[in-house]
């Protein structure tokens, strides 16, 4: 299998996504797939300067460049991120081209690998959003709960769930999908809720994340179950998610920044319909009476042999 990009890095204590459009001129077409075959030498370069800041940067090429940037067969689920319209909420799509997920246990290494990939590419893109995570205190988001549980754990477990084989589709080996969303919490709200009932939205335990039964059929599901798709034996499809807080608590802003990488984008997909739509029909995810989305787009990261090789002319 080729070797993948960094995406089993694991939770860091900072992290920057960055998104953008491509405007399509054939100049800013060869900027960009200049700069993308580069990232891997830069991150290189940056890192050296403290080898344990743990320095990475993930590239995922959205659905509308990628024939012109990337040259390479087209991975067969690759499409934009489709809107999800619930009673409640609605999962929408927004523009994006390309992804940096940029990581590090230093700030200012995120900084300025940020720094220089915005320097290179120039006007040859424009920004749709930026955000920079961190961690906060256990892994905990803002809504108090450890984030990211359900993610798997050991090399083969986390390539089995979110690293495309052969056998999957012979183009893309080695890739994998990238899905991503912004949400707003309303922390004034959740926090007018007992523990009890924020746990029974939620699904686990707030101090020490033990995991509740699930309800019964036909009932209102909790986040953690709504979130789980399972194949017709009860087999977990898993994907890894590398979740990060956000804020600015004197704008009065408290944000989760969701990111999951995946084999199967269609199971990040399902997981988006069960939110919001409901399971059964109707029976939205509580978690979004207090939770907006603001962005959501899908990518694709290739492998590191084939981001290299964009330069190549």
């Amino acid at each position: 299998m080729s070797a993948s990009q960094p995406v089993d890095t694991g939770l860091t204590r900072s992290a920057t996504f960055l998104v953008f459009s491509v405007l399509r001129t054939d100049s800013s077409i060869q900027a960009v797939r200049r700069v993308l075959s580069s990232v891997p030498d830069i991150a290189k370069n940056i890192s050296i300067r403290d080898v344990n800041a743990n320095l990475t940067c993930v590239v995922g090429i959205g659905s509308r460049v990628w024939d012109s940037v990337t040259r390479l067969p087209r991975p067969a689920e690759l499409h934009p991120f489709p809107e999800v319209r619930g009673a409640k909420q609605t999962a929408i799509s927004t523009p994006g081209d390309l992804l940096f997920h940029i990581r590090a246990e230093r700030r200012d290494m995120c900084f300025e690998l940020e720094r220089q990939l915005i320097e290179k590419l120039g006007d040859a893109v424009q920004l749709e959003d930026e955000t920079v995570g961190f961690r906060y205190f256990d892994a905990r988001d803002l809504l108090g709960f450890v984030d990211g549980t359900a993610n798997p754990v050991g090399a083969s477990d986390v390539s089995d769930a979110v690293m495309i084989s052969e056998s999957d589709d012979s183009g893309a080996v080695g890739g994998s999908y990238v899905v991503v969303q912004k949400y707003l919490h309303d922390l004034k709200a959740w926090r007018a809720l007992s523990t009890e009932q924020q746990e029974a939205i939620i699904g686990r335990t707030k101090s020490d994340n033990v995991e509740l039964d699930d309800a019964d059929d036909g009932q209102q599901q909790a986040h953690k179950t709504l979130a789980t798709i399972e194949d017709a034996s009860g087999n977990e499809y898993a994907v890894l998610r590398d979740n990060m807080p956000f804020g600015s608590p004197s704008a009065g802003q408290y944000g989760t920044y969701f990111i999951a990488y995946s084999r199967h984008l269609w199971v990040v997909e399902k997981m988006m319909e069960r939110m919001f739509l409901g399971n059964p029909p109707g029976l939205h995810d509580r978690i979004l009476d207090f939770s907006t989305p603001i962005t959501g787009s899908t990518f694709f990261a290739p492998s590191l042999r084939s981001l290299k090789a964009l330069g190549d002319e």
